[in-house]
């Protein structure tokens, strides 16, 4: 369905971002299997990485215009502890591929859901960075039932609304023409003024989905304060302090007062690349949090 849903702009945009991603995902620890999972909206790419057998996998889902190599900091911690599983997100730029229209947050659930029953997962634990974040938490509220805890990393859409400043900002990503050094100097705002030299890997992955790549596909639906209470799962919510994307104040009171099983941390020093900031500290803290979830009821 041509127009309806993401695709590469161009056979030579679709050449150069296979080049970055390719680069980007040879800077990843060893994959155990690559799987492309079939469902109601396309064919989703998968990657396993095996780590200790005990316990239930971790499922990656990564930000927007970002893929699985945008965890290349965070796997290998995660994989001394889980087995982890990176998902490209349906409808971004990645190596799955959108073939029919994603309408609103009920499809998004249902792709992912379709996913790992093609895995034959029956429990995981799901982390999600900002938007990833937002598909994890839109996940587990629409299709309970696999998801044992969710891991939030700075999520969008789900605890506070996205800030005037960033909804500005944030086409500078998409718009096709504008400048690269316009594009860096948005993604630096984000990335909380980090050096893109020590993230460039990500930085040009990122660079080259926003540019290579048209995303056509509804935006996220705030998710509501009966959805969030609704949630029967363990939460592990991580809010950056210096995040530009909401207003991390309020996210995380938010978070407090809906969550009936959540553990909501403000990590002050954060932006809203926790993920790369803070790798080995998350890789810690979530092993915690899933050790107890797994834990046996005496």
């Amino acid at each position: 369905m041509p127009g309806r849903v993401g695709d590469f702009k161009s056979e030579s945009a679709r050449a150069h971002f296979l080049r970055v991603y390719r680069a980007a995902l040879a800077e990843l620890p060893a994959i155990s299997e690559t799987q492309d999972v079939p469902t109601s909206f396309g064919t989703v790419r998968v990657y396993r990485f095996t780590g200790p057998a005990d316990g239930a996998p971790v499922v990656l889902l990564p930000g927007r215009n970002a893929s699985t190599p945008m965890w290349r900091g965070n796997i290998g911690p995660l994989l001394t502890r889980r087995s982890v599983i990176g998902v490209d997100l349906l409808g971004e730029a990645g190596m799955s591929v959108q073939h029919d229209p994603i309408t609103g947050p009920d499809d998004e659930a249902q792709w992912l859901d379709e996913t790992l029953a093609g895995l034959g997962s029956h429990r995981v634990h799901l982390m999600g960075v900002s938007i990833g974040g937002w598909t994890a938490a839109n996940y587990a509220v629409r299709r309970p039932g696999r998801a044992a805890s969710l891991v939030l990393l700075d999520p969008v859409f789900t605890f506070a609304p996205i800030t005037v400043k960033a909804v500005l900002a944030s086409p500078a990503l998409f718009v096709p023409g504008v400048p690269k050094a316009v594009r860096e100097r948005v993604l630096r705002w984000i990335s909380g003024g980090a050096d893109l030299d020590t993230a460039e890997t990500e930085a040009t992955l990122i660079d080259a989905a926003a540019t290579d790549y048209a995303l056509r596909k509804a935006m996220p639906k705030m998710i509501t304060d009966a959805q969030l209470r609704g949630l029967d799962i363990p939460v592990l919510a991580l809010i950056a302090g210096r995040s530009v994307m909401h207003n991390p104040g309020k996210a995380a009171k938010r978070a407090r007062e809906t969550l009936r099983h959540g553990q909501i941390e403000l990590w002050p020093d954060a932006s809203h690349a926790i993920n790369g900031e803070y790798a080995a500290e998350i890789a810690e803290r979530a092993a915690a949090f899933w050790a107890d979830v797994d834990r046996p009821v005496s």
